[in-house]
């Protein structure tokens, strides 16, 4: 190599391990502060009323298992308010037959959707308007909650004296095709922002949230103009904690740890369509941006194994980046060995799915079109 050369590898070394190494940092802060939920008894010093609001659109599937798992809370909730979102399958007999055992669950059929909205939102605005707790707690039909969880969700809103508190759930990954896109997810949200900074810091540049599980107090519900607010939102989840901490209210995010579980994806087709719904648009940035950001992703974390024949100290940011992943699976409670296997090809697949949330038009979902 020419004198002009080596000096462009060192640069190239030395600017991919500090990179790597300062992610690495995010990624251990996160190991050791990053809030996680737990299925323990916690204790309480009031007894809230909790009124859990459940969107179902062709869920027979899962919506027994989530209302069984709320039924077996050691917390007492107040309602159980499940709105069928014009279900084409038996979502609304499985509800029904539950309500016969138990009258704490309800079920509304879905109004027929108004010009503007979109399909989650809406069923949310119907549920959370039926509803009379002082508490609402927001769940997806594929969750499924440990007995101890709304307890402890309660007491960390208590103890933190937050108005808002969104889980990201521990993932059931049961395919290979789920293996090679649902790690990601969670791999996007704790190599590059430290999560306890959504709770420490009033910055709303700070902010992640999951409306798998989304738990606020009725009053700061309705202060920020309710799901009407965020009625076209492809990511209303993500609207809905900017604008609390934008409006000066507490809110903390925490991963699933042993008490909040979720099967998000059913295969590798269901899984890249889910994932290319929310991936440009939780990302609240502009398309040039966007696709600068997953072009770099890709340099920095798939270029480095490339460049180990050009020079064996390109292993050093490759080991950083193996540490990184296992240090990610670790507190996802996910399978380490394998994402370090499978971070490979991962990337290249983030960046084709990036592309396509970026570029594809009439993004369909339960048969309804989402973006377009």
């Amino acid at each position: 190599q020419s004198g002009e050369g080596k000096e462009s590898a060192v640069i190239l070394f030395w600017v991919l391990t500090a990179i790597l190494g300062f992610l690495l940092l995010v990624v251990i802060m996160n190991l050791i502060s990053a809030p996680r939920m737990k299925n323990i008894p916690a204790e309480l010093s009031s007894s809230p009323t909790v009124s859990v609001c459940i969107p179902a659109r062709n869920e027979e599937h899962n919506i027994g298992n989530v209302l069984h798992s709320l039924l077996e809370s050691s917390y007492r909730v107040m309602e159980i308010i499940v709105v069928d979102d014009h279900s084409t399958d038996t979502t609304a007999q499985v509800v029904s037959r539950l309500a016969e055992q138990d009258k704490r669950i309800r079920l509304i059929r879905g109004a027929e959707m108004p010009s503007g909205w979109k399909g989650k939102n809406f069923a949310c605005f119907q549920a959370a308007g039926a509803a009379s707790g002082s508490v609402l707690l927001f769940l997806d039909a594929d969750v499924v909650l440990t007995p101890n969880a709304v307890r402890y969700a309660l007491h960390t809103m208590e103890a933190k004296q937050c108005s808002m508190l969104s889980v990201f759930p521990t993932q059931s990954i049961r395919s290979f095709g789920e293996w090679l896109v649902v790690p990601l997810m969670n791999w996007l949200l704790l190599t590059f922002l430290p999560l306890r900074n959504v709770y420490a810091s009033p910055d709303p540049r700070f902010v992640a949230a999951n409306g798998q599980m989304i738990m606020i107090h009725r009053d700061l519900y309705n202060n920020i103009g309710t799901h009407q607010a965020f009625r076209d939102a492809v990511v209303e989840d993500m609207e809905i904690a900017r604008k609390v901490k934008r409006t000066g209210n507490r809110m903390i995010t925490l991963t699933g740890g042993d008490a909040v579980y979720c099967r998000m994806y059913n295969g590798f087709a269901d899984a890249v369509n889910g994932f290319s719904k929310n991936f440009y648009a939780g990302f609240n940035s502009g398309k040039p941006g966007f696709f600068f950001m997953i072009t770099f992703f890709l340099l920095l974390f798939w270029a480095p194994l490339f460049l180990i024949p050009a020079g064996t100290v390109y292993m050093i940011p490759v080991v950083l980046i193996m540490l990184s992943r296992a240090g990610v699976s670790c507190l996802s409670r996910q399978n380490i060995i394998l994402n370090m296997l499978l971070h490979w090809i991962q990337m290249p697949l983030m960046f084709y799915i990036g592309l396509r949330s970026l570029t594809k038009k009439d993004v369909r979902w339960k048969g309804r079109i989402i973006t377009s």
